[in-house]
């Protein structure tokens, strides 16, 4: 009994994910748009903490952009100790980047959106009309400042953020990182997040063009300033504030960040976690729960020898191992890994709990050695 019950649950979860979550599992991009016509002014600002083994080449790729319209770079040293400020003052002209030193991080806000507010502050006497926030491993397609403008001004659009193809090399982003991309999408249906009927908003942190002036409205960069998954707060005020938000999917433009190990991406997955299910230990173990009916039921349901679950589990595996492909093709991999996604989704799993473990220890949300998500103990 307990088996059938669990075989029509998985089926129904399934069914809902292929059809009932906007297609986002098809990966698709988006067409490319004409040129602008406005050519609106452009800040870019890059924070930036300990990169100088990317930074040179990210700021190379934003000087080169074929953008008509005027835009000025603003890079935010976030007190790094590898030299980034002065690698980035050698690789490009003065003229085309200003290098700011943020301050002392103050109570109340996380270290990037800091950083973002002194970049943003730096560029007041520029009157952009957009913002785009870029991080400091980002490698911008020629057209890229282009493109997001003229997404933003073709749709009306108040942010417009596109998912960059991450690193995709090693054995590890080989096996964890086209999930990383498919369950951020399963959060945040693209399609969902452009309805401005649906409350859904999401966008990645790495490409994200602002209007100027949706940014004032939702009371500036100060309104989320104690949130660790930024990006989607962003995205969610202005939504709120009654802005359009757009999120898409680029191989155009891409991260030059690697994580060689399987542990290096098990603590960029823990970092937010247990953040985003609110610290909530009945939230944790509810997640749990449901990753483990939603990816492990359907092939251990082939075990139980009952023609019911057995065929509840085999129809659900077939289901999730298909719209997993789109994933794996936009990296260029076999589809032949696609039924491995319940491994996957069992690695992702105890990154959660070892993300809820952190916290409770007084050691979450930890980036580049600072600590921003931590109970008092």
């Amino acid at each position: 009994m307990i088996a059938a019950l669990a075989g029509g649950c998985v089926v129904g979860i399934w069914g809902y994910v292929l059809a009932g979550r906007g297609m986002f599992w098809r990966m698709r991009e988006a067409e490319p748009l004409p040129a602008p016509v406005r050519l609106a002014r452009v800040a870019v600002v890059i924070p930036a903490r300990n990169e100088a083994e990317t930074i040179g080449a990210s700021l190379g790729s934003i000087v080169q952009q074929d953008y008509a319209g005027p835009f000025q770079v603003f890079l935010v040293d976030d007190h790094s100790e590898d030299g980034t400020a002065e690698v980035a003052r050698r690789s490009v002209s003065p003229d085309r980047v200003r290098v700011v030193a943020a301050g002392p991080l103050p109570d109340g806000w996380t270290g990037k959106l800091w950083a973002l507010e002194a970049g943003v502050v730096e560029a007041e006497p520029f009157r952009p009309d957009y913002i785009l926030f870029s991080d400091a491993d980002i490698l911008h397609a020629p057209d890229g400042i282009s493109q997001l403008v003229a997404r933003a001004e073709t749709g009306g659009y108040d942010l417009v953020s596109e998912m960059v193809k991450l690193e995709c090399r090693t054995f590890a982003e080989k096996a964890l990182i086209p999930a990383f991309v498919f369950f951020f999408f399963m959060l945040y249906p693209p399609e969902r997040t452009r309805n401005p009927r649906r409350r859904t908003a999401g966008a990645a942190g790495g490409c994200i063009l602002l209007r100027s002036a949706a940014l004032v409205r939702i009371g500036g960069l100060a309104a989320i300033r104690g949130e660790l998954i930024d990006d989607c707060a962003l995205a969610k005020a202005v939504k709120t504030s009654g802005g359009k938000v757009w999120l898409g999917l680029t191989s155009k433009t891409r991260s030059i960040r690697g994580y060689g190990t399987l542990d290096e991406i098990g603590r960029m997955i823990s970092r937010t976690a247990f953040w985003q299910l609110g610290h909530s230990a009945v939230l944790l173990v509810g997640t749990v729960a449901g990753m483990f009916l939603t990816y492990l039921a359907p092939p251990l349901l082939l075990l139980t020898g009952m023609p019911f679950a057995t065929a509840c589990g085999a129809a659900a595996w077939l289901i999730m191992a298909a719209v997993y492909i789109p994933a794996l093709r936009f990296y260029g991999l076999t589809m032949l890994r696609a039924p491995l996604l319940p491994l996957v989704a069992l690695f992702y799993t105890g990154a959660t709990i070892h993300s809820a473990v952190r916290y409770w220890t007084g050691r979450g949300g930890e980036w580049k050695g600072r600590v921003q998500d931590a109970r008092q103990v």
